[in-house]
């Protein structure tokens, strides 16, 4: 990749440049998260725009909650507002420095894009009788669509980025070999719910949208702060203690952001620094806090977007989708902290002195600072409201937990002049503001996203290509489901290199998740299986940006810090297919408890032993046969059955047994 190809003259050992090494979180974040490449804006129209993306997260909370229009008029003019938002962030091409300025034609494509979108919400009651079916487009009705689906093409060019695009253009040509009328494909992606408007969209105004702006009053309260903190008390005196602190801590912190480069970013700029100076290699250090935080998506109980979008597609309620995330996110971080535990051993590291760490008394003090996330998770589980005033009630009480840090902080450092109520209302105020101008902006991407979704959803439908994919797979796979599920992997691995998990699961649940259901799949099973091979390619080679990122911050190879990244998350390319032959780990036909219990044991040995074999380390190095046999037994564990299981077992304790006699051995001889 040509990113890592720039001053190698100038470079050091690592490959990178010395000017990398002075790289900020923001920096970083602008270099691997396209999100991050926004116009700079100060001063007066800073505050513009600022107000314009707050009215914005007002009036999503509003219409989720309180609106009684149509739902093409809510979507219509919610997608215009990301259209208006998106344009005044981002722009053209990257590295765009000039501050407080638009170029004309990015305000007439923001302009003519929604007015296109207005024009439909606001003469929707007229469509709604005239264009019955694509038969009754007029030229100039066709125009509107056009524009305004190459409005949100270009946008997504420049938040989101091209291999989507690339994806929908291949479907487009297909569209027109196949003999698609260009008036029945407009009607499809623009005037119906099929396309642009279709149930993505949905979810993302309906849901999502009230979900960012909850996380982003959330991190505003100082609770990434606490849970780093907690992490470290929890954690940080042990063996390779700020390893551990940083799986601990991406995992709480990943339940609030639900992005794998802005975690890797937020809490590795903590903890990757203390694992290097603990004696972590800058790769490990990197890889450690890039699986971590990639893991925040399917951490419960917020997840990511695409949660939500799962709920939706599977037609069950989203506390439920939450439920059955935990045992495979808990397997998760399982893996890597074990993976992690190992190499403190086999380089023989030492935890953070217990004075250095916070006491317990300070984080009892801040225990408070969870009582949004518990009113979210009491509304959600109950069932007895929407998610959405679930989020909203959640964020009350985030502006109200966030009170005390302000009382104290404008009491010991006053950022202002006047009197200690008035600094405290203006605090206040700024917090809510800033708040919900984050909660806008952080929509932009993830519904431009789910709108491109919308429309590779929208060709895929019209074309029948859907059931031609499904047939081409089932006689590929020869009815094997093990075939099936490895080349949907491949597939959700290969298009996630290039596409936010959102729509990668949008697509994915279109074309792959079907042909698993039909061969036999539950399909819970199929949508997660889908759901998390989409997440791992943020840290698979040659494209994984929170690897990337993360290396950015420990100023190790790139392509060494995935590598490791992808060994320490084994688990997430192990965890799918045991939920995918066994789906008694998402709650999914039980018979009973103890068969939960079992999948759980058998499945954290397997782990263990698969992570055993990648290190290479138990007590002392292990010799390459024994490798084998933690590798066999670790993988016969993750098959179902009885006797699996007993070979498993036998194997991994057997070599483990093996490996401590023969360290006691050695200490004796020395």
């Amino acid at each position: 990749m040509t990113l890592f190809k720039k001053n190698r003259a100038a470079s050091d050992s690592t490959g990178f440049s010395s000017k990398d090494e002075s790289q900020s979180p923001e920096d970083i974040m602008k270099q691997y998260d396209r999100e991050s490449n926004t116009r700079t804006w100060t001063g007066a129209p800073k505050v513009v725009v600022t107000c314009i993306m707050c009215v914005f997260s007002i009036y999503c909370i509003w219409s989720t909650l309180f609106s009684n229009m149509a739902l093409e008029m809510r979507i219509t003019s919610f997608l215009a507002g990301v259209i208006i938002m998106g344009y005044l962030y981002y722009p053209a091409k990257r590295g765009y420095s000039r501050q407080n300025y638009i170029p004309w034609y990015d305000w007439l494509i923001m302009l003519v894009g929604a007015f296109c979108f207005f024009f439909y919400c606001f003469r929707y009651p007229y469509l709604s009788r005239v264009l019955t079916s694509a038969a009754k487009l007029t030229p100039f009705y066709t125009a509107i669509g056009i524009v305004g689906l190459l409005t949100v093409f270009e946008l997504c060019r420049r938040c989101v980025g091209l291999p989507i695009l690339c994806v929908l253009g291949a479907l487009l040509i297909y569209t027109f070999i196949s003999g698609l009328p260009l008036n029945r494909l407009i009607y499809t992606l623009f005037f119906s719910t099929g396309g642009v408007l279709g149930t993505p969209a949905q979810v993302c105004a309906k849901f999502i949208v009230v979900f960012i702006v909850f996380g982003a009053f959330l991190e505003r309260t100082g609770i990434s702060a606490f849970f780093i903190d907690l992490a470290n008390k929890l954690a940080g005196w042990a063996a390779g203690g700020p390893a551990k602190v940083a799986v601990i801590s991406s995992a709480l912190c990943g339940m609030v952001s639900g992005s794998s480069v802005g975690n890797t970013v937020t809490t590795g700029s903590v903890t990757i620094p203390m694992m290097k100076d603990t004696g972590y290699k800058p790769e490990f250090a990197g890889a450690v806090e890039a699986a971590a935080s990639t893991g925040g998506q399917i951490m419960p109980p917020i997840m990511g977007a695409a949660a939500f979008l799962m709920a939706e597609y599977m037609g069950i309620p989203y506390a439920q989708v939450a439920l059955k995330a935990i045992l495979p996110a808990v397997l998760y971080f399982m893996g890597i902290f074990i993976a992690v535990h190992l190499e403190a051993k086999k380089l023989n590291l030492k935890g953070l002195p217990r004075t250095q760490l916070t006491p317990w008394r300070r984080l009892l003090s801040q225990i408070y600072l969870l009582i949004p996330l518990i009113v979210l998770v009491w509304l959600v589980s109950t069932n007895k409201r929407t998610m959405a005033f679930a989020a909203a009630i959640s964020i009350l009480f985030a502006i109200l937990v966030s009170l005390p840090g302000i009382f104290i902080r404008e009491r010991k450092e006053p950022t202002s002049t006047g009197g200690y109520f008035g600094r405290v209302v203006r605090s206040t105020g700024s917090t809510i503001f800033s708040s919900l101008e984050a909660g806008g902006r952080g929509t932009i991407t993830v519904a431009i996203a789910c709108g491109v979704a919308g429309c590779i959803a929208g060709c895929i439908t019209a074309t029948g290509l859907a059931s031609k994919l499904i047939t081409g797979i089932v006689a590929v796979s020869q009815n094997s489901v093990f075939i099936a599920l490895f080349l949907t992997m491949l597939c959700c691995i290969v298009l996630g290199m290039g596409v936010p998990t959102t729509a990668n699961y949008c697509i994915m649940a279109s074309t792959c998740a079907p042909i698993l259901i039909r061969m036999g799949l539950p399909a819970v099973s199929a949508h997660f299986f889908v759901f998390y091979f989409g997440i791992v390619a943020d840290i698979t080679p040659p494209v994984a940006l929170a690897a990337y990122a993360g290396s950015a911050i420990a100023k190790s190879n790139p392509m060494k810090t995935g590598v490791n990244a992808t060994k320490l998350a084994i688990a997430a390319f192990i965890v799918p297919y045991i939920f995918a032959v066994s789906p008694e780990l998402l709650f999914e036909n039980l018979e009973g408890w103890w068969q939960v219990v079992q999948i759980v044991l058998t499945s954290v040995v397997g782990i263990f032993g698969v992570a055993t074999c990648l290190n290479g380390f138990l007590f002392k190095k292990i010799p390459i046969v024994l490798r084998f046999v933690f590798l066999a037994g670790g993988l016969a564990l993750m098959y179902p059955g009885s006797l699996t299981d007993i070979i498993g077992i036998a194997m991994v304790g057997a070599a483990t047994a093996i490996q401590f006699v023969s360290s006691k051995k050695r200490v004796k001889t020395e």
